[in-house]
């Protein structure tokens, strides 16, 4: 394993990556959209989905860095869905219905629901044909800042956990894509991801707990079990990432 920093989120991160996960996987789909930009003679868009813990955001950012290393590769730009959230006042006063209960959004936020699809899919068709701006999402304002990112590279790169969701109008997201990727994991191990996640946030053992079991775990089974097909999938284990049969 070799350390790299990177910036994810606002904060500099030391990301571990194996060597032949490099040479193996990651190197082979740079160059893949290479070609595949250069076949198409535009702009190329990737998708990267996964479930909340699986390494997804780091990923897109490693991605990014890796394809300015070689010459031979066109750099790709990531970016996140993240800066879709709908706004915190939105939230505190919109419900979803689960399991016959009524919750408000704000006690669930993170979910599909508390997303603005709709603009997501329109900024996605504006970036498949010119340079725009790219919202962010503000986590010591806990609210999206708009125009934020400048999105301007031949293939851009957008990850996000429901990107591939089987369920009315994120579905007819990947259909924008030119390539998509998913990457699955083991239940268990984004649990402890996940709640270890919160615990470095200051939030205690049995708290983090319960969150994940009111929220993120509610994610990560629906992203699991209701995404799309993939024209790519990964599998990812103990920090290492294989293809999936």
């Amino acid at each position: 394993m070799k350390t790299y920093q990177l910036l994810v989120n606002g904060h500099i991160i030391h990301a571990q990556y194996d060597e032949h996960n490099i040479q193996e996987i990651f190197i082979p789909l740079l160059q893949r959209w290479t070609h595949l930009q250069k076949e198409k003679q535009k702009r190329l868009l990737v998708l990267l989905a996964a479930p909340p813990g699986a390494g997804k955001t780091t990923l897109s950012l490693f991605l990014e860095y890796l394809s300015n290393q070689d010459e031979a590769l066109t750099p790709i730009q990531a970016i996140g869905m993240d800066g879709f959230h709908r706004y915190q006042d939105y939230l505190d006063t919109h419900y979803i219905v689960r399991d016959e209960k009524r919750i408000c959004m704000k006690d669930v936020k993170g979910c599909p629901e508390t997303f603005d699809v709709e603009k997501l899919i329109e900024k996605i068709k504006e970036v498949q044909s010119q340079d725009t701006y790219f919202p962010l999402y503000n986590r010591v304002l806990h609210n999206p800042e708009e125009n934020k990112v400048f999105v301007n590279h031949d293939i851009v790169l957008i990850e996000g956990n429901y990107l591939l969701l089987n369920e009315p109008l994120w579905k007819d997201i990947r259909f924008l894509f030119d390539d998509t990727i998913f990457i699955k994991a083991q239940r268990s191990e984004l649990e402890k991801r996940l709640i270890q996640r919160k615990m470095l946030g200051g939030i205690p053992y049995h708290q983090a707990k319960q969150f994940y079991q009111n929220s993120d775990g509610v994610n990560v089974k629906r992203v699991l079990n209701h995404s799309l097909q993939a024209h790519i999938q990964l599998e990812y284990h103990n920090s290492i990432y294989h293809f999936s049969k």
